[in-house]
């Protein structure tokens, strides 16, 4: 890679150069971002995984530049118009923009009105009025009248179209006229389509809107945008016309010289047109583009924090499940599951109206409990929930055999998918939901990475954000948290092992047909035995995959079996077997990391090794947790201002979290109200207030106005919150909350 790029890359990220470099021969080497940042540190300088895959994020952005470049060069080559001035100009480009400025006067066109006036003879009457070499605009443009330019005034008009064109390519004037547009207001309207249509109702915040484009948040551009797209409003950068042009005009007058007279008239309705009907449609265009592109990546970190949260929940673990999908007149699909997942039983009871065979249900409920030996029972969040959850609790289940809401978010993509169907073939989709629902609670991880991540609801907005950049985003975090926890390699399923570092779909099926072969894996070298699994592909996987029980200890761990002759060196001097050594924090103290450097394994590694020998295959995650609803509400009529409610956060956004009371409708903690209560008064300003208005109207700062909150450093997906309801809209069906704690 170039050291434009390297030098990019660096300066964007805040990082060092040779640690963008690394990274970039390590990618080149076929590695991965999570075996980068786990087993290379000494490489990278101990970036984590997200700073990895921001330098891979670039370096396959630069690698597309280089090959543009590439194409422009060569086009320009091909017209003859390539200088060694803008050859050099366009190899040092680093920003898309610039790369297309330079290459706009080159560009193969389409037909424009500057094409039309070339074609009838017009251009050297342009050249003229461009250098400001006419004494008498109109008898020079006399010579041009014809059968092709009928008059003066058509010849004038004509040239004044290749000046304006022109000065519409102008590289320069085109990065003057962003700079302007970025500090202006984007402004939102509405249009016509408004009218009698009900849809456009979600819209009405933007029909008469305006903010600076530098402060405006992702969120509220997003829905700007959206309304755009549908046709309810017309977004644009309000910028002056009188000043652009005024700069405009004195640029093209500063690089020749002050026209006079009739072809000073000339050059003002050239430079008018340039901006209004060339420049400001295209720069708005691309200014708001590029504030887009902003929004996206700072939504798209939103998601990916939401995915990994969710994710990475705690899971129940190994235990007997019965998992309940609610419902009302199609009744509770129940399915039993054994402590590893199995389906073991399924079958339907209907507790709630219309059928109200309550008692009949109440039998078969503790049928199933005591013929599974059910340990834990998982409800689905949605219709019929809280009524579930109640009928299951009086229902009178043993006090040990705890109950739990499991978000359903998904479960319906995945019982009609392809991994549903190969597991279940012959089964229904409502059977297959109830399982998914279940095997949540025992491990989310496990489960989730089977249903699109888009489908799990992490944000709003992310149907509008770059799709390629959102996919890149939600990959990378499956596969951070996939390997984070480790793999269990003789239990994983091949959706889950398609995600470890290295292996990918395809492996991942041979992997499963080889442990069902060969009665699971003895040993982690055991892997080089699968078909098409070779030493690279081995090395990126190694490390990230768990066998318990198996010949080496070591491979119930994170250490990699390249390092296995370090802590066999170490267990060594220490007179034990290498076993004893795993978990024993006593003789752990003992070895001194600095002992046992050598060739690419340096202290980061080391130190890695001897936290993994302390605490072997350490889950990240936490244990799961019991919730309840009050029983105060069921609906959203149930409301008050004033109530104080247990809930569960169930998304998470820049403008706030979005929580799950229990009424079938969540509410929403705005940024300004997520202090909780006993942190309220520290979290007040104590700067004077200055009297001013702030840029872009709203209320001047005062004393006490609450410092702005971050809603993915407050919460976390899941997460158990007491609230207060502040306002209630039942017509909207919206429902404002505060954070108590």
């Amino acid at each position: 890679m170039k050291d434009i790029y390297i030098n990019n890359i660096a300066q964007r990220l805040g990082v060092k150069t040779w640690q963008v470099e690394n990274c970039a021969g390590l990618f080149e080497e076929g590695c991965t971002i999570p075996f980068i940042s786990r087993y290379r540190k000494e490489r990278t300088g101990g970036l984590d995984d997200t700073d990895v895959a921001e330098i891979k994020h670039w370096t396959e952005a630069f690698a597309q530049m280089e090959k543009r470049k590439e194409t422009i060069l060569s086009t320009i080559e091909g017209q003859g118009k390539l200088t060694d001035e803008l050859r050099a100009a366009i190899e040092a480009c680093v920003v898309s923009s610039e790369l297309e400025d330079l290459y706009l006067p080159y560009r193969p066109r389409r037909r424009t009105r500057a094409t039309a006036a070339r074609e009838a003879g017009l251009e050297p009457l342009a050249d003229k009025m461009w250098n400001v070499a006419i004494g008498d605009v109109k008898a020079e443009a006399a010579k041009y009248v014809g059968e092709k330019v009928p008059s003066v005034q058509e010849a004038l008009a004509g040239a004044r179209d290749i000046v304006a064109e022109r000065i519409s390519e102008d590289a320069g004037e085109r990065e003057v006229l962003r700079g302007i547009f970025r500090k202006c207001n984007i402004v939102s309207k509405a249009t016509k389509a408004v009218e009698g249509n009900p849809e456009a109702g979600k819209f009405k915040a933007w029909f008469s809107y305006s903010e600076p484009l530098s402060r405006i948040a992702p969120h509220r551009l997003l829905a700007m945008l959206r309304g755009e797209n549908e046709g309810f409003l017309s977004v644009r950068i309000n910028a002056g016309a009188e000043g652009c042009c005024k700069k405009l005009y004195y640029d093209f007058c500063k690089a020749r010289r002050y026209p006079h007279g009739e072809l000073e008239e000339q050059i003002h309705l050239a430079v008018e047109d340039a901006f209004s009907r060339l420049l400001l449609p295209s720069i708005s265009g691309e200014v708001i583009r590029e504030a887009k592109e902003r929004a996206d990546v700072e939504s798209v970190k939103v998601f990916g924090e939401n995915l990994r949260q969710l994710l990475l929940a705690a899971p129940l673990g190994q235990k007997r499940t019965m998992a309940i999908d609610p419902g009302f007149r199609n009744g509770c699909k129940i399915a039993c599951l054994g402590a590893g997942g199995e389906l073991l039983h399924h079958e339907i009871i209907y507790p709630h109206p219309p059928l109200n065979q309550k008692v009949k249900a109440i039998v078969a409920l503790g049928r199933m409990i005591e013929e599974y030996d059910i340990e834990a029972i998982a409800i689905g969040n949605g219709t019929a929930s809280r009524e579930t959850e109640e009928f299951v609790k009086r229902a009178g289940v043993p006090e040990d055999c705890a109950v739990y809401v499991v978000s359903e978010d998904g479960a319906s993509i995945y019982s009609a998918s392809d991994a549903a169907r190969e597991e279940f073939p012959d089964e229904d989709v409502t059977v297959r939901g109830a399982v998914s629902i279940g095997r949540r609670l025992q491990d989310p991880l496990s489960e989730l990475v089977k249903i699109d991540p888009k489908s799990l609801g992490v944000g709003q907005y992310q149907y509008d954000v770059d799709q390629g950049l959102l996919k890149e985003k939600l990959d990378n975090t499956v596969e951070s948290c996939v390997n984070a926890v480790g793999v269990n390699l003789n239990t994983a399923s091949p959706w889950l092992l398609r995600y470890v570092s290295g292996i990918g779909p395809a492996l991942s099926r041979g992997i499963v047909e080889y442990r069902a072969a060969n009665r699971g894996f003895k040993k982690r070298s055991e892997l080089l035995k699968v078909p098409r699994l070779g030493a690279k592909a081995f090395q990126q996987c190694a490390g990230f995959l768990r066998i318990r029980g198996g010949e080496n200890p070591l491979d119930a761990s994170a250490v990699h079996p390249e390092c296995y002759h370090i802590v066999e060196r170490m267990a060594a001097d220490l007179g034990v077997p290498v076993g004893d050594l795993i978990g024993n924090t006593e003789l752990i103290a003992c070895i001194k990391p600095e002992d046992y450097v050598e060739g690419e394994f340096g202290l980061p590694t080391l130190n890695d090794i001897l936290r993994e020998l302390a605490k072997p295959g350490l889950d990240p995650r936490g244990k799961a947790e019991e919730f309840a609803f009050s029983d105060e509400v069921h609906e959203i009529d149930d409301l008050r201002p004033g109530m104080e409610l247990p809930g569960i956060v169930s998304n998470i956004t820049a403008f706030g979290a979005f929580v799950d009371i229990g009424v079938h409708e969540d509410g929403l903690i705005h940024v300004s109200q997520m202090t909780p209560r006993e942190e309220r008064g520290s979290r007040l300003r104590t700067a004077k207030p200055s009297g001013r208005e702030p840029r872009g109207g709203g209320a001047p700062q005062q004393r006490g106005q609450r410092l702005p909150v971050d809603p993915s450093k407050v919460f976390k997906l899941h997460q158990k919150v007491m609230v207060e309801v502040l306002k209630v809209d039942i017509d909207r069906r919206r429902i404002s909350l505060r954070l108590i704690r």
